[in-house]
């Protein structure tokens, strides 16, 4: 049975979404291939002999550019099975079908990809039996990273001074204890929360760091949704790797909770934690149902300066509720709390995207704001009422994507973005230029972070795009996708 797992994009990362099922895969004996086309062009060989293609689709952005991927598989090969498993397999289940995808995997994805295998292996009928959304308790294997593109060829930990590290991806956690309206998470999981076994994780720790890892990246949705199995993990890595480092992603909410056990994550190795604040409109937290507010959110940012480590606010600027006040009233906020080294660029353009299934849905006052389905788009297209602002939306996003080619840095882009909004807000107040503001090193930051500027919630570019075209070639530019 020859199975290939493919890969359209996981935020810069070697892809634990391959690895983790060819671990369960191989164990049963089936061949399989892992490709990752945000780094390495299709095997065509490869895809012509499977017997079954499975695209992972953990995110808007990879289900979007498997999608595209489609028509040049199947001009390679039209009798492989065809199965699409993650996040956004599920919520995007009947346009999938349309397009002759046989089998939709979603939450406990491993246990199904071994059953599904193992019926084609067995010449059973193709048609799915598995659950489209499993939840159930799984007893992880180790992923079996062999045959993918190397560390270093993902993205990297840039530090103050400009040293760069070389970064591994691991998954300590599953799903979410909370529900937050925006949250893709949620309609698969729906408030379940599933861990990964302490020793699988150390033991995927141990493969990557003998592979080169200096930082790992957990990709826990929220990684203090379980302490009791988050702090005592981050402990026994720090006594086995005493000099890796690693960074998390934790809600505002559960900063301020669990607040004594921030100290514990900054003398185990932590160098900074994600969270996705968001907004700081208090009205706009309210309508996605965040846990948080933005009084919150500052304490949060007073707390770790306190502690001593860097904090990574998230954000999505522009939702039906934003206005041209209020979004200039955010990077005032940025600037005046010495935050904008903190924000990737990108985070300051990101448009709201409402898949199927989301509970934004539920929102009264949701239907008047959106169109019919996009099945195209994978999204219900929405106007902001102010059509100011969906221009701003555009123009920054244009501004981003021509910054980060120049290499600008943080505070040059911040500038310019600043720029834009006030020319689309008349405002004309002066701002003191960034430099003055916080110190500007030679390198890049005076914050940790990784280099990889997209992020889960963004539209796929036009350079991405463009770069599947590539793939379907064989003409694949790894340096380029991003």
């Amino acid at each position: 049975m020859k199975v290939i797992l493919l890969s359209t994009y996981e935020l810069g990362r070697q892809p634990f979404g391959l690895a983790s099922p060819a671990a369960w895969l191989r164990a049963r004996d089936m061949e399989v291939t892992c490709v990752d086309l945000s780094r390495e062009a299709i095997p065509q060989d490869a895809v012509s002999a499977a017997d079954l293609i499975a695209f992972y689709v953990p995110m808007h952005t990879a289900t979007r550019l498997a999608v595209a991927m489609l028509p040049e598989l199947r001009r390679l090969n039209l009798r492989a099975h065809l199965c699409f498993y993650g996040l956004y397999a599920p919520a995007n289940e009947a346009y999938l079908r349309k397009l002759g995808v046989e089998t939709i995997l979603g939450g406990e994805f491993e246990a199904g990809l071994v059953s599904l295998a193992a019926r084609l292996s067995n010449g059973e009928n193709g048609k799915q039996s598995e659950p489209v959304i499993s939840l159930e308790r799984l007893a992880f294997r180790r992923p079996d990273r062999r045959g993918l593109v190397p560390l270093e060829k993902y993205a990297h930990l840039t530090l103050a001074g400009g040293e760069r590290r070389t970064v591994g991806y691991t998954e300590a956690s599953r799903g979410c204890k909370h529900l937050c309206r925006h949250c893709p998470v949620v309609p698969v999981y729906n408030g379940v929360f599933r861990i990964v076994s302490r020793e699988v994780v150390l033991e995927d720790v141990r493969q990557q760091v003998a592979a080169g890892a200096q930082h790992i990246t957990f990709g826990d949705p929220d990684f203090f949704n379980g302490t009791g199995h988050a702090l005592p993990l981050v402990a026994e890595l720090h006594r086995e790797f005493p000099e890796l480092t690693y960074d998390v992603t934790i809600k505002v909410e559960h900063l301020l909770k669990h607040r004594v056990h921030l100290p514990v994550l900054r003398d185990t190795g932590c160098l900074f934690v994600t969270s996705a604040v968001e907004s700081a409109d208090d009205a706009v937290l309210e309508k996605l149902d965040k846990g948080h507010t933005r009084a919150d959110f500052l304490e949060a940012v007073q707390l770790f300066r306190e502690v001593g480590l860097a904090f990574q606010p998230t954000f999505v600027p522009f939702t039906p509720w934003t206005t041209l006040e209020s979004y200039c009233e955010l990077l005032k906020l940025l600037r005046e709390r010495r935050l904008i080294e903190n924000v990737a660029p990108i985070q300051l353009a990101i448009r709201l995207l409402i898949p199927a299934g989301s509970r934004l849905l539920g929102l009264p006052e949701m239907k008047n704001m959106i169109g019919p389905f996009d099945e195209a788009a994978l999204v219900y297209p929405w106007k902001h009422a102010d059509s100011r602002v969906d221009t701003l939306s555009a123009q920054l996003q244009q501004i981003v994507n021509s910054c980060e080619k120049m290499k600008l840095s943080r505070g040059r882009i911040f500038e310019r973005m600043e720029k834009a909004a006030d020319d689309a807000s008349g405002t004309t107040n002066p701002h003191p230029p960034a430099k003055d503001v916080f110190p500007i090193l030679t390198s890049p930051t005076t914050v940790p972070y990784l280099d990889e500027p997209w992020y889960c919630c963004a539209e796929p570019t036009s350079d991405q795009l463009a770069n599947v075209g590539r793939a379907q070639r064989g003409l694949h530019q790894a340096d380029t996708f991003v």
